[in-house]
């Protein structure tokens, strides 16, 4: 169990809700497939395959959420739907007018959706509720509003917030470029983007790159800001920190992942234990890169009936 990607929220640290409380709450909405004219179900699923919604390792949690899509493309309904047209033009002698095909796409679509195929796919978070992390592994913040929005449908509370710090990410991530280096374990790896305050198209793209040349020093003078910087932390983790404190492209180096037992043969045994190595690792990473931050802001949490749709513009 290796996450690749990281959206990084906060909880109060304890969370107060046991783990047979979480689980029980969940199962208010264990995942059932799509009904016959159901496009998209949702719905909580066990992480390992057992009756337990909440797997825990080490007082570390993991949930899933299983989702189901029909695949109906529109041009599929609309090829079908003209079809149909072209036959009811020919008995009637005119063309259908516009609310015409309007109920006519609306039945080919009601007649197609029970034959449509299904793909199925899991979302994991992870859950700190000793120190109050919650970490989804999804590429975007969007991403993780499918699983965040479930969340706070299911449960009685949620007082989830983004994690705020008192540098914004591009501020402190140009700070270390222009000189030259990273804070505390961190160190600065080979790929970075930099964008134009002024003209948002105008971008720069370093791949397996020096950064530390006057040609990134001259782009930041120019007036272009970092939004993406691969970082390592403390030769253990590699990853790509965002302008919006996103954790991308996100790899347990080899040092952590020597440490699992290569001869070990149970299937459970060793997902526990890869399960157990990340969140000690990412128990490490995220208060550092907090306090490269800048320190976290301890503003108060807003009412999960309140909560935002999880987007964040940090300040330049």
């Amino acid at each position: 169990m290796w996450f690749k990607n990281l959206q990084i929220y906060r909880l109060p640290a304890p969370w107060n809700i046991g783990l047979e409380a979480l689980d029980a709450q969940l199962a208010r909405r264990r995942f059932l497939p799509c009904a016959s004219q159901e496009p998209q179900s949702r719905g909580w699923v066990s992480p390992i395959g057992s009756e337990q919604l909440v797997h825990s390792v080490g007082g570390q949690w993991l949930i899933a959420l299983g989702i189901e899509q029909r695949l109906l493309p529109a041009s599929v309904v609309r090829q079908v739907a003209e079809e149909r047209a072209e036959e009811i033009a020919a008995q009637q002698g005119y063309k259908p007018g516009r609310k015409q095909m309007k109920a006519l796409r609306e039945a080919v679509q009601q007649e197609l959706m029970p034959r449509a195929f299904t793909r199925r796919r899991k979302m994991y978070a992870w859950i700190d509720p000793v120190d109050g992390w919650l970490g989804v592994d999804a590429p975007s913040q969007t991403r993780a509003e499918d699983l965040l929005e479930v969340l706070r449908q299911t449960l009685d509370a949620l007082p989830l917030s983004l994690v705020r710090t008192e540098r914004g990410p591009v501020a402190a991530m140009a700070d270390w470029l222009a000189g030259g280096e990273a804070p505390g374990n961190f160190t600065i790896d080979q790929d970075a983007e930099l964008r134009s305050v002024v003209d948002e198209k105008a971008a720069v793209r370093y791949v397996r790159h020096a950064l530390d040349g006057e040609d990134v020093r001259a782009h930041l003078a120019a007036g272009k800001l970092p939004t993406r910087l691969a970082l390592t932390f403390d030769d253990r983790v590699s990853f790509v920190l965002t302008e919006k404190t996103e954790i991308k492209r996100l790899q347990f180096l080899d040092v952590v992942r020597e440490q699992l037992d290569d001869k070990e043969t149970d299937a459970q045994a060793l997902f526990d234990a890869g399960f157990a190595l990340m969140t000690g690792e990412l128990r490490l990473l995220l208060p550092a890169l907090v306090e490269a931050l800048g320190g976290e802001l301890k503003a108060a949490l807003p009412p999960a009936s309140a909560m935002p749709a999880m987007a964040y513009d940090p300040p330049f």
